[in-house]
Order: C-alpha cells, then sequence, then structure tokens
C-alpha cells in the first residue's frame, strides 16, 4: 500500500443519502505514539462510522503491532500489484481526468518556481523526486520538462518497469539535459521485511523472560526505509500517494524527507480531500483526509503552507483535490482558493 499505492487517486463519492451522520465528536490520529486530534468522525467504503481518527487507526494498523500493520501496507500493495500499468490503471478508470489533472498542476508549479527559483533555467539545475510515481504519468507529461533530473520513487514493480520505458530518452520530447535518473522500488514508509517482522513476534512473546526488548532493538537497527540522498532536491513533488500512510509513517517520512531537500526547497502535495473527517477504503488500504486534518498534521511535521489551491476541471462525482506547496520556513500568508464543497463518499483515483 505504502507510498506508493501512492499512485493517483481519485474518489468518487458516496450520494448523500447513504453518508452517515457527522458528530462533533473528538477525531484522532495516532503519531508516534502520541495522538493528534483531529476534528470530526470518519466513514469507511462500506458505511462504517467512527467517531474519531484513533478508533480507525486501532482497527486498521493496531496499537503498536507491526504484523497488523505490515498486513495492512501488503494488502495496499497488492492491490496496486493486479492493477494494469497504463494511464487509465493507475487513475481507477478515470484516464480522461489526466489532461485536467497535468494543466492545473502545471500553473501550480510555474507559480512556484517564479516565486522559489526565479533562476531556473538560467544556470540553476532543478532536480526533483516523484512520489508514487505509478507509471511516470505526471514525470512524463510535466516533472520532466521542468527539472534536469527527476528520480522515481514506486513501490509496485510492473508499475516502475512501464516508467522505465515510458521515460526512456527515445521516448521523451525533451532535451538532453532532462532526465529521468534513478527509480526506486521502495515504499515511502518505514516498514520491516516480512522476516523481521516475524522475528519480531517471536521475540516479543519473549520479553517476560529478559530485561531487553527485542523488537525495539531490531526495529530501530534494521527498518526498511525511504530516506533521501541529503540535500538533493529542489522540489518533491507526492501526489495520489499519501493516503496510502498512517499518521505517524506520515510524519517519519516528511521527517526524513526533509534532510532530501536543498536550502530553500519544499514539498508539493496533491491529494482528494474528504469534506470533513476522513474517508477510509477499505479495498485499496488508503484513507482521503480533510483539509483541516492534513492542516494538523503538517503542523505536527513542521511544515507551513505556503501557498494552495484546488484543482479544477474534474468531474462532481469525484472528490475535491487540493495542492499545498509546504516549506519549513515561517508562515506566510497563504494563497487560497475557494473549495467546492463535496459530501464524503469513498471511491477510488489512483
Amino acid at each position: 500500500m505504502y507510498h506508493h499505492l501512492l499512485h493517483r487517486i481519485l474518489i468518487p463519492q458516496i450520494p448523500p443519502s447513504s453518508s452517515p451522520h457527522k458528530s462533533n465528536l473528538t477525531r484522532v490520529g495516532i503519531s508516534n505514539l502520541n495522538c493528534i486530534q483531529m476534528d470530526g468522525g470518519g466513514v469507511d467504503s462500506d458505511g462504517r462510522a467512527f467517531t474519531s481518527a484513533e478508533e480507525m487507526w486501532r482497527e486498521a494498523v493496531g496499537d503498536g503491532d507491526p504484523l497488523k500493520k505490515s498486513q495492512w501496507y501488503s494488502e495496499g500493495v497488492g492491490y496496486w500489484q493486479g492493477v494494469e500499468a497504463t494511464v487509465d490503471g493507475v487513475l481507477g478508470g478515470y484516464g480522461h481526468v489526466n489532461k485536467p489533472d497535468i494543466k492545473c498542476s502545471e500553473a501550480f508549479l510555474n507559480s512556484i518556481l517564479a516565486e522559489r527559483f526565479p533562476d531556473a533555467g538560467k544556470g540553476r539545475r532543478l532536480v526533483t523526486l516523484d512520489c508514487g510515481s505509478g507509471i511516470g504519468r505526471i514525470t512524463k507529461n510535466l516533472l520532466i520538462r521542468y527539472f534536469n533530473e527527476v528520480d522515481l520513487l514506486e513501490p509496485v514493480s510492473h508499475f516502475l518497469d512501464t516508467a522505465r520505458e515510458n521515460l526512456a530518452p527515445e521516448n521523451l520530447m525533451v532535451t538532453d539535459d532532462h532526465k529521468a535518473v534513478n527509480f526506486f522500488c521502495v515504499s515511502l514508509q518505514a516498514r520491516c521485511s516480512l522476516l523481521l517482522v516475524f522475528i519480531l513476534f517471536i521475540l516479543d512473546a519473549l520479553v517476560l523472560l529478559y530485561d531487553v526488548n527485542f523488537s525495539r532493538l531490531i526495529d530501530n537497527q534494521y527498518n526498511l526505509e525511504f530516506t533521501p540522498e541529503a540535500e538533493r532536491y529542489d522540489i518533491i513533488w507526492i501526489q495520489w500517494c499519501i493516503g496510502h500512510l498512517s499518521d505517524d509513517d506520515l510524519m517519519s517520512f516528511f521527517d526524513r524527507a526533509k534532510g532530501g531537500l536543498k536550502q530553500g526547497g519544499l514539498f508539493i502535495l496533491k491529494e482528494n480531500i474528504a469534506r470533513s473527517g476522513f474517508v477510509l477504503d477499505n479495498q485499496d488500504k488508503s484513507i482521503t483526509r480533510s483539509d483541516s486534518y492534513f492542516k494538523q498534521l503538517f503542523k505536527k511535521c513542521g511544515l507551513n503552507i505556503l501557498k494552495m489551491k484546488d484543482q479544477k476541471g474534474f468531474p462532481g462525482q469525484l472528490f475535491a483535490v487540493k495542492m499545498y506547496a509546504l516549506t519549513t520556513d515561517l508562515p506566510k500568508q497563504t494563497i487560497n482558493s475557494k473549495s467546492k464543497k463535496h459530501v464524503n463518499r469513498p471511491g477510488i483515483i489512483r
């Protein structure tokens, strides 16, 4: 599931009559053993209501249970392993939204480049990371035209194989100084291999016999996770994939990824937005968060919103989609466009 799943996800919404009543109960997300207060409850794709995000995450990934969390991510990745490596496939059957998606993303990217990188194209080489890259759709149609080097990160191997083919020099209409460089077949979240998860299970059963917490030692020393090369990227692009991460793994990812940004670098996050609370998709193991949910997570991550913008031109039955430019700079006045409200309806969009 991981980050990749992280590929593209648009979610058609449930008819208003199917939407459960939303209470004013507190909503919580789990973060490294600390609870994050979120407002409102949520619903899953089967119509079940949750009073809080804490309740949902406890059931979905367990409370400190590495086996259950590993299963959550494995099922997510497994879903995408059964999807064809085409634009229509990674977009969940909504291949026709590719054009408006790229158009709106390009306008947002141009505004960021003009403000943060005015010397781009004047001798400064730009490098980006495409997280949850899938088949290289965003890289080929957008990023490679603006960045000299693009790295792709995708956990689903057959998607990444297709990306390599799509981004081969002979298949691109760009100059030689614009190219896809690295293809990382790895997840966004920190995770243990299946063997280590099994070892954790066995050793945890022996904790009562020893003074040492074996699982903690293994978790600290052998976690397999993506950590970017220090100060390599001007922009890290994250689209339709962060919904596959639990709150604690989302924060862990941003904490590690910050080190991969150059001075003045930033994140661009583009995601589906729930009207309130959250919507859990039981099929592909992903969560659609509300704008307020995201903003509270950004705060916990030490990230500030430089600019944000709503996606335009998508079919009305899909969730709203929002773009955020995130920095570690001191807060600045944000530029926001009026959001179109939608009711929560689980669906898909990859």
